[in-house]
């Protein structure tokens, strides 16, 4: 069954997914990113722009297949059918992904915004209305004084 987490308190969505992805590329993982075509395309500069000795092979879901081997990070605005390994998908969006199903892990970014919050929550009782167990990670508690 997939394995479903939900990070919490994220002040910035964008940059937290950079740090979470190029740690899961730097794994050998595959991940899909889902999101909006604009924080998509905000995402992939940020992803050629993390630091000048880290790299984030990724491209969009469907680039061609060469490109697609080539990379660990793939972002569409859908799970794409022509990604072969499905270890994690990351959800930068609204809704529950259809497809999650597909993936061993779904990671769940939820920033401090009301409205995400409450987006959150819904897609909170999907999962587990569906059955799912659900690892919380919510880092408003890990802050240094």
């Amino acid at each position: 069954m997939t394995e479903i987490a939900f990070h919490f308190g994220v002040p910035d969505k964008l940059a937290y997914a950079c740090r979470l992805l190029r740690k899961a590329a730097g794994s050998g993982s595959k991940v899909q990113v889902l999101g909006d075509e604009a924080t998509l395309a905000t995402l992939d500069s940020a992803l050629w722009a993390i630091s000048p000795t880290d790299f984030v092979p990724h491209c969009l879901a469907a680039s061609e297949s060469s490109v697609r081997e080539r990379s660990s990070v793939f972002l569409g605005t859908d799970v794409h059918p022509a990604i072969g390994v499905r270890d994690i998908l990351v959800n930068l969006g609204n809704s529950v992904p259809d497809g999650f199903t597909a993936f061993n892990r779904v990671i769940e970014v939820v920033s401090t915004d009301g409205a995400d919050r409450d987006a959150a929550r819904s897609r909170w009782k999907y999962y587990s209305e569906q059955g799912y167990a659900i690892a919380r990670h919510d880092l408003g508690l890990k802050r240094v004084d």
